[in-house]
C-alpha cells in the first residue's frame, strides 16, 4: 500500500529550520512546500538554499497555501503560542519547536485550541523518537535493567556572551532552563513520569537569567532525577539511567547514537542508530495516517506536565520574564 505523502510548511526561517528543512528531505514521503518568514528577502534566500517550492513574506499567506497539510514552528519559544494558534486556527497540523513555550498556562492554551479544533499538535521533542532512544525505552521495558531507580542527565555548552542575543536576553525568555534544560527534564518525565517534588537552585547572571541550574526532582516511588543545564559552562551531555540490576548509558543523550546496556555480571551491550529531526517528523505523519490528533510517544499532557515543572524550578530560583508580569 502506498503511503499518503504530505505537504509541510516552516514557519520562521532561523537556524534550527535549515537543520530541520535538511533532514526532512530524508523522508520520501514529506514535500517541503512553503515557508514563510516576516520578510520576502529572507523566505526566497531560504527556498533557494534548500529546495522548496513556494516563498512567503508573511505566516498567514503561507497558512492559506491549501498544499501546507503540517507546519513546523521554528520561531523562538516566546512566540509560539502566537504562531502556533495562527497554524491551528488555519486547520494546520503542527510540530512545534520546543520547549512548546514560556510557562504551562501559555502550553495549556495551545493545547486547548488543538483538541477544540480537532487539528494534530505535538511538541518537537525530537530526542525522544532517536532510534537509540527506542531502544533505550525497549531495554526498560523489558525490565534488562530492573526497577529503574535514578537518572543523571546533565546538557550544557559555554555560548559566546551577548547580553541581547537569544540566550541571555530575559525579553527572550533566554537562560538555560528552557533553552537546554527543556531536554533534560524531558529526559526524566520520559521514564518517570511527573515529579512529585521539584527542587532546584541556579546562578542567575548579569542580565537576570539562568546561566546554570541544578536540578534534583522525586517521583511517586522514590526515584531520583539529579539533572544540571547551562548556557555558560560546558558539561559531558550524558545521561546515566540506573536500575536495580544495571544501567544504562548514553552518551550525547539529546541527540544520541549510541548506547551501552550493562547488567550485573553480563557482557556489555551497545546500540547505534542516526540522529535527525526526521524521525520526529515521520511520526507526526504517522499519527495523521492513522487519523490521530496527538502523539502517543510524546502526549499533549505531558507537554503540560513539563512546563509545569519547568514552572517550578523557575519560581524557585526566581526567575521571571518580562511578559509574563
Amino acid at each position: 500500500m502506498t503511503r499518503p505523502s504530505f505537504g509541510w510548511g516552516i514557519l520562521g526561517a532561523g537556524r534550527i529550520a535549515t537543520r530541520f528543512a535538511t533532514d526532512l528531505k530524508k523522508l520520501p514521503q514529506a514535500r517541503l512546500v512553503a515557508v514563510g518568514s516576516r520578510t520576502l528577502d529572507k523566505a526566497r534566500a531560504f527556498a533557494a538554499q534548500y529546495g522548496v517550492e513556494r516563498a512567503y513574506g508573511s505566516y498567514a499567506e503561507m497558512l492559506a497555501d491549501p498544499a501546507v497539510d503540517i507546519v513546523y514552528v521554528a520561531t523562538p519559544h516566546p512566540f509560539h503560542l502566537e504562531h502556533t494558534l495562527l497554524c491551528l486556527n488555519a486547520g494546520k497540523a503542527v510540530l512545534c519547536e520546543k520547549p512548546m513555550e514560556i510557562n504551562a498556562q501559555r502550553v495549556s492554551e495551545m493545547v486547548e485550541t488543538a483538541r477544540r479544533n480537532k487539528v494534530f499538535l505535538m511538541e518537537a521533542m525530537w530526542t525522544r523518537f532517536l532510534p537509540v532512544i527506542v531502544q533505550v525505552r525497549r531495554w526498560i521495558a523489558e525490565g534488562r535493567i530492573g526497577k529503574v531507580r535514578m537518572l543523571s542527565a546533565d546538557f550544557g555548552f559555554r555560548a559566546a556572551w551577548d547580553p541581547q542575543g537569544r540566550l541571555f536576553n530575559p525579553a527572550l525568555a533566554g537562560g538555560a532552563l528552557l533553552d537546554v534544560g527543556i531536554y533534560v527534564v524531558a529526559f526524566a518525565s520520559m521514564l518517570f513520569g511527573t515529579p512529585t517534588q521539584v527542587q532546584a537552585t541556579a546562578y542567575l547572571g548579569e542580565t537576570g537569567v539562568d546561566e546554570q541550574t541544578a536540578l534534583l526532582l522525586r517521583y511517586a516511588d522514590g526515584q531520583l532525577a539529579l539533572l544540571a543545564c547551562a548556557v555558560s559552562t560546558n558539561t559531558p551531555h550524558q545521561a546515566l539511567i540506573l536500575g536495580t540490576e544495571g544501567h544504562i548509558t548514553v552518551p550525547n543523550f539529546w541527540h544520541a547514537t549510541l548506547a551501552t546496556l550493562d547488567v550485573n555480571g553480563q557482557p556489555t551491550i551497545k546500540t547505534r542508530g542516526k540522529s535527525g529531526y526526521q524521525f520526529e517528523a515521520a511520526e507526526v505523519m504517522a499519527c495523521l495516517t492513522a487519523g490521530q490528533t496527538e502523539s502517543a510517544i510524546m502526549p499533549l499532557d505531558e507537554s503540560i506536565a513539563i512546563a509545569q515543572t519547568l514552572d517550578q524550578a523557575r519560581a524557585q530560583i526566581g526567575l521571571t520574564y518580562p511578559m509574563e508580569r
